[in-house]
């Protein structure tokens, strides 16, 4: 029986380890809180002490964390996966992370002699539970057919964009458009609200117009009747994410990335103002009347 370590049981993280339970493969465990883990642990899951201890004859290890720091841990701290893995085992990183971090992060596993996959993902928490994410993958395409049996539980839709790195840049690309279309959509919705146009019409309008983008179609309901449960992004995500990409962009672009670096601005201020919270959160931010 194939085994798989997974390190990160947030949102998106839980569900993903329960797919390779669904498909039949032992599976270790390590998150910051065990409580997140008890369901999965009775379902015949290993809880370990560490990311090492997990790692522990693991053939692929997979990791959902929040930014680079907390990657760079689980990795390569002092309890760190890398330190026990196998050579010759797959370094699966799906988190969001910097693409300094994901290069950086390469070169030190494939120096360990490990595998290493960047597949980051898009999707919500119901799509990670049901196997039905995107995975955007930077990898050699011997090492991604490697990896394939470890990716297909997670989704049968592989993106692949070239070598290592590469899904982490469209990744982080994914998410500073997102950022944009997020912070453009509360600013419009604040302008109909306090000019008293008829929400309702605005919500159809804007859901059937030319503006229109899932991002958009998600959220302005959400943001015009101040729905804001069951969050599935946080404002202080949306913020690193944008953050990384932004440095991303100053890196390849000869001009300011003037449209990033407002997302950025404009996310700054929701994680001030929630930064745990759901990201729609940034309409109460800019509603406010003159």
């Amino acid at each position: 029986m194939a085994k798989v370590a997974f390190i990160g049981l947030g949102r998106m993280g839980h569900g993903m380890a329960g797919r390779y339970l669904d498909a039949g493969f032992e599976v270790a465990l390590w998150n910051r809180s065990k409580a997140k883990a008890e369901d999965l642990i009775g379902r015949g899951a290993r809880w370990a002490a560490s990311p090492a201890d997990a790692a522990v004859d693991a053939d692929a290890v997979v990791t959902m964390v929040a930014d680079d720091a907390a990657s760079r841990a689980v990795w390569l701290g002092k309890d760190g996966a890398a330190a026990t893995m196998k050579a010759g085992a797959l370094a699966i990183e799906c988190s969001t992370v910097s693409y300094r971090h994901a290069l950086e992060l390469a070169r030190e596993l494939r120096g360990r002699g490990l595998v290493y996959i960047d597949s980051p993902v898009t999707g919500l928490p119901d799509a990670a539970a049901a196997g039905k994410l995107t995975l955007l993958v930077g990898a050699e395409p011997g090492d991604l057919e490697q990896a394939r049996p470890y990716l297909t539980p997670l989704s049968t839709t592989i993106r692949h964009f070239g070598a290592a790195g590469s899904g982490t840049v469209y990744k982080l690309i994914n998410n500073l458009m997102g950022a944009i279309q997020i912070a453009g959509i509360a600013e419009g919705l604040a302008i109909a609200e306090q000019a008293g146009l008829d929400m309702k019409l605005v919500l159809e309008a804007v859901e059937s117009g030319v503006a229109a983008s899932p991002q958009v179609i998600r959220h302005s309901r959400r943001m015009a009747a101040r729905n804001f449960s069951g969050a599935t992004f946080t404002a202080a995500l949306r913020q690193k994410d944008a953050a990384y990409a932004v440095a991303l962009a100053e890196s390849l672009l000869a001009d300011a990335p003037i449209m990033g670096h407002a997302a950025v601005q404009a996310y700054d201020r929701a994680k001030a103002y929630a930064p745990d919270d759901d990201e729609g959160k940034m309409i109460e931010i800019v509603s406010r009347p003159k």
